[in-house]
């Protein structure tokens, strides 16, 4: 009892943002199955990204104190696996190996109306770029892989290995991701590991993840491939 009572703030910093953040993406489904005929029902992403964005983002700013993000190594190989990990991402379509991805968050719909548009692009890319890489490296890496060594997952020094966590972790993130991505989720994943391994750094995950993003938001915005967001 007195080591779930020391765990519960840490424990709810690693773990609502992620929760708020899958919460936002079964409130799209629930909002698509009422009756249709606008885009806002049809299409509650355009409104309930945005919502997530800033949920989530008050969610990481309240609890800023319990993340150890000082990046003080790990720089070069951040760099490096995120640019795998995005080559990983988008090589079936760049190849030409799988069709493109045309069906998806498209903010054209918003074109008549500039300031709309652009709200929506730049909320999209802090989702993509901020918020995703902080709740998801913050979850997966920080508390998931921990927590399955241990229950006081705080002991356990960021970045330890242990194959089962290892495995389950990288599993795990590929199932949460949709079926078109799972075989490029569960590299990414395994790669993300990785990389917590050696660096033993948070902050190096996020820079990770975050560069990986950015690149795929400027693929996507080059291409128009959708169905990437």
């Amino acid at each position: 009892m007195p080591v779930l009572t020391s765990l519960r703030l840490p424990m709810a910093a690693h773990v609502l943002p992620f929760a708020a953040f899958m919460a936002c993406l079964v409130l799209v489904s629930a909002v698509q199955a009422l009756p249709g005929g606008s885009l806002w029902v049809d299409s509650p992403e355009y409104w309930v990204y945005p919502l997530q964005t800033l949920l989530c983002g008050a969610l990481l700013v309240f609890y800023r104190r319990q993340y150890a993000l000082e990046f003080s190594k790990g720089t070069a190989l951040a760099i490096v696996a995120g640019i795998v990990v995005l080559g990983i991402w988008i090589a079936p379509q760049a190849l030409g190996i799988a069709p493109p991805r045309l069906e998806g968050f498209n903010p054209d719909v918003f074109a008549a109306s500039p300031a709309l548009y652009w709200f929506t692009v730049i909320m999209r890319f802090l989702r993509l770029v901020v918020v995703v890489p902080l709740v998801e490296e913050i979850f997966w890496r920080g508390f998931l892989m921990r927590v399955i060594i241990r229950e006081d997952f705080t002991s356990v020094p960021f970045g330890t290995f242990r194959w089962g966590s290892f495995i389950a972790v990288a599993v795990c993130f590929m199932l949460v991701h949709s079926t078109a991505d799972w075989p490029a989720a569960l590299l990414c994943g395994l790669a993300y590991n990785a990389l917590a391994v050696r660096t033993k750094s948070l902050a190096a995950c996020v820079a990770a993840h975050a560069l990986t993003n950015l690149g795929l938001g400027i693929y996507i915005m080059a291409t128009k491939q959708w169905g990437f967001w």
